[in-house]
């Protein structure tokens, strides 16, 4: 990976609203750069499309980079509320020379964020995230501007949600039909609003919808993938076969079985790639995860004669890792699962329909699909730092950190590193006792807590 740049983090630019770099004058900026690198790249009409989830600063940011875009020369095609995945697919679909989300996913509604897709509705490189940087930051660029008749004009796309949903519902094997299966469907309150429900209909399930009624202040609040207990409580209530629970952008899902147990991603990636692997379907001989990945999911895989190759957090580094092994599977512990045989990112609504083909070919409930591995207990302990020092000048926490790992051995792994989205630092252990994985994760958190505070 390249060195990280100032603005962008793993996944775009994301803070709270108002506060930089999430200012409407760092958007207009962005805008301005981001024309001028894309500008002349996959398309000669020259537009940008630009989606966004359902928070209230995001008519702050489409304004502010709508009028940079369009100041550059560039048309944009602004669709109002749409999914991460949604927009990776309309990049590419609609032939533009680079696509905007404006979202920070499963973040509170303070925050946003804003991600780029290059034309071929791939998430863009540190590279090239960097190079539109150093033009923001250069002296010299505020004086490129187009012409009085040469600046970009704007236009509202009313039908990309049918777009989405044709091609969500083209996805699911075209012999096979949701009629008679009970779905749990939790927007929260989200981007997938209106197409998520739209696709499970059309399909034929019986559905209940919850987290529907987006307010601009109500994304993620108590509901979809950060509380899947919500969904949970409802599959047990009305008898349902799975419920879905997105995040904030639906780039994410976590499922629920029919006896309201929760399936994360893990999971998912272990039941997808045994059906992969048993049809002849699945490439490059094993998933992609992350190094959050349960060894668990090793275990499994390796029992198939299959590969578990970790890639740093974030799914864009996931699917770097795909893209460069052949992979068509590969996805996070979070719910960002990645079936690159359909979607260039992960999608939330793409991976409840794949996990549902599934069961319906086995012909058995999610409980026993989600059960296919055996996790390794693992705890993760998440706490605020007031800097990101790095962790190789901390000589006292290396030294716990070392006894621990030699101490849990083959039988165990240790991960700490800090978010690259937030101010925290997480410490994550697995072993083959909760109690001790539990024990261990506390210690160091608060090892390193008094390392980071001297």
């Amino acid at each position: 990976m390249a060195e990280r740049s100032k603005i962008f983090g793993t996944d775009g630019v994301r803070g709270t609203a108002n506060v930089y770099p999430m200012t409407a004058e760092v958007a207009l900026s962005l805008g301005r750069a981001a024309a001028h690198v894309f500008r002349g790249q996959g398309s000669a009409r020259h537009q940008i499309i630009i989606g966004k989830d359902t928070r209230l600063s995001g008519y702050v940011f489409e304004d502010a980079l709508t009028a940079g875009i369009c100041s550059m020369g560039v048309d944009v095609l602004v669709v109002g509320p749409m999914p991460t995945p949604a927009m990776a697919f309309l990049t590419a679909d609609m032939r533009c020379d680079a696509g905007v989300m404006i979202s920070a996913s499963h973040n509170p509604y303070q925050d946003n964020g804003i991600k780029f897709f290059s034309h071929d509705g791939y998430k863009l490189p540190d590279e090239i995230e960097a190079r539109i940087e150093g033009l923001i930051e250069s002296p010299d660029f505020e004086a490129i501007r187009a012409g009085a008749d040469e600046i970009g004009q704007v236009t509202r796309i009313d039908d990309c949600e049918g777009r989405y949903v044709v091609f969500l519902k083209h996805t699911f094997p075209p012999d096979r039909t949701l009629d008679g299966l009970k779905v749990v469907l939790d927007c929260a309150n989200g981007a997938a609003y209106k197409v998520g429900p739209a696709v499970f209909r059309e399909l034929g399930a019986e559905l209940t919808v919850i987290g529907a009624d987006p307010n601009g202040r109500n994304i993620n609040e108590g509901v979809g993938a950060m509380h899947p207990e919500n969904a949970a409580a409802v599959v047990r209530e009305v008898g349902a076969d799975i419920g879905i629970c997105l995040d904030g952008d639906a780039d994410r899902c976590i499922l629920i079985a029919e006896n309201g147990e929760v399936v994360d991603g893990d999971a998912v990636m272990a039941l997808c790639a045994e059906d992969l692997h048993g049809r002849g379907a699945l490439k490059g001989g094993g998933v992609v995860g992350t190094v959050m990945s349960n060894l668990g999911l090793q275990v499994f895989l390796q029992g198939h004669g299959l590969e578990l190759v970790r890639a740093p957090v974030g799914d864009r580094y996931v699917l770097e890792a795909m893209r460069a092994k052949g992979y068509n599977l590969g996805g996070e512990q979070s719910g960002h699962i990645l079936f690159l045989d359909h979607n260039r990112t992960g999608d939330g609504l793409i991976t409840a329909l794949q996990v549902i083909a599934t069961m319906l070919r086995s012909e058995r409930p999610l409980s026993e699909l989600g059960n296919r591995m055996t996790r390794f207990p693992q705890t993760l302990v998440n706490f605020e730092v007031a800097e990101k020092r790095p962790l190789e000048d901390l000589p006292d926490f290396q030294k716990a950190l070392r006894a621990v790992e030699a101490d849990l051995g083959e039988r165990g792994r240790v991960l700490v590193r800090y978010s690259g989205t937030e101010k925290k630092a997480r410490v994550m252990v697995e072993g083959e006792d909760q109690g001790r994985v539990d024990e261990i994760a506390r210690d160091l958190a608060e090892t390193l807590q008094r390392a980071l505070a001297g």
